[in-house]
């Protein structure tokens, strides 16, 4: 009997040892067939833009250490510099998705270079501010162009042209889902690949210590200004994604709810973590999506709920069971 117990903590063991090290394959094996596994397309999409939105995010959070209040500000400029490319400038879907991107991506390194003058609250604050400097623009400025308090309505989803005269429609909702999975996987590479890369060494050790960081020789402040340049293209490629779905740029993709979601969504997955942020989209998204059918209050349900795994799992529910887990329940003897 005993024998058959170690057999059985080896096998889960190396299974666990896979999950672990090779998060990013699990995670896009498992959002292949995602879908199929819930009970309607919609949910699935919205979950996948959503953990973008928050692996993004936690590129600054989780490995640089830095808690943004604006990152509202990405998210929504990429929802709007998507739906006025495709919209004012008629351009193709990947180059209205790109141009959403870039939009945010600038707006980022405009943001992040007077904001990484500061340090703390400070910081915190200054980021918050933006963002509802952008809400403004977005509601009473330019509301000729993003339609004020009703958003920019009417956003089309055009076929992708291929090679050799070929267009690909993507109107349907699976397929749609499967265009924002792709984009998804060479995002999701690209994350992987930066963050195992000595800059995301660097990034790390100024989470942990950022003068010993300057003392080893690095420009701190230039790493970090990086980091929130990324950061926000993530970021603003998830927001062109959400606009391009639904068809519209809503005005509250530049409201402070926004950036307050994508922060509980990574503290509940487990900052600092690869796949951690999407796992707390996913959960984060399921709750809102099954409360707010009993009652119009689902915030204060999801709140009370956001506090006890904050206390019960301080490392997010992925770290927590990475830590807790994979590394001691499993491994002893």
């Amino acid at each position: 009997m005993e024998t058959q117990d170690r057999s059985t903590f080896a096998a889960w063991t190396r299974i666990t040892d896979f999950a672990s090290a090779n998060s990013l394959i699990v995670l896009l094996a498992f959002l292949a067939v995602f879908p199929f596994l819930v009970p309607y397309t919609a949910i699935a999409t919205q979950i996948l833009i959503s953990g973008l939105f928050a692996m993004g995010y936690n590129i600054l959070l989780g490995y640089t250490g830095l808690l943004s209040f604006g990152h509202a500000a990405y998210f929504g400029l990429g929802a709007y510099g998507a739906g006025m490319a495709l919209v004012y400038l008629k351009m193709g879907l990947i180059g209205g998705v790109l141009f959403g991107a870039v939009t945010a991506t600038l707006g980022a390194m405009a943001i992040g270079f007077l904001c990484l003058k500061r340090r703390g609250i400070y910081f915190c604050m200054l980021t918050l501010a933006f963002a509802q400097l952008f809400y403004f623009l977005a509601l009473v400025v330019f509301d000729n162009y993003t339609g004020g308090d009703n958003g920019l309505r009417d956003i089309p989803t055009p076929p992708i042209s291929l090679p050799f005269g070929i267009s690909l429609s993507v109107a349907t909702p699976l397929r749609f889902y499967y265009f924002v999975f792709v984009l998804c996987v060479l995002s999701f590479l690209a994350m992987r690949r930066m963050l195992n890369s000595p800059f995301g060494a660097v990034l790390q050790s100024i989470r942990e210590n950022e003068k010993r960081a300057k003392s080893c020789g690095f420009n701190t402040n230039r790493v970090k200004l990086i980091a929130f340049v990324f950061s926000g293209f993530f970021s603003g490629l998830a927001g062109s994604l959400y606009a391009i779905y639904y068809h519209i740029a809503p005005l509250n993709t530049l409201y402070w709810t926004t950036s307050g979601s994508v922060v509980m969504m990574t503290i509940l997955g487990g900052m600092g973590t690869f796949a951690g942020p999407f796992v707390g989209a996913a959960v984060f998204l399921i709750l809102e999506d099954v409360i707010s059918v009993f009652t119009k209050s689902w915030q204060l349900f999801v709140g009370a709920i956001f506090m006890l795994f904050v206390i019960f799992f301080p490392l997010g529910i992925w770290g927590t069971l990475q830590e807790r887990v994979f590394y001691r329940w499993l491994r002893q003897d």
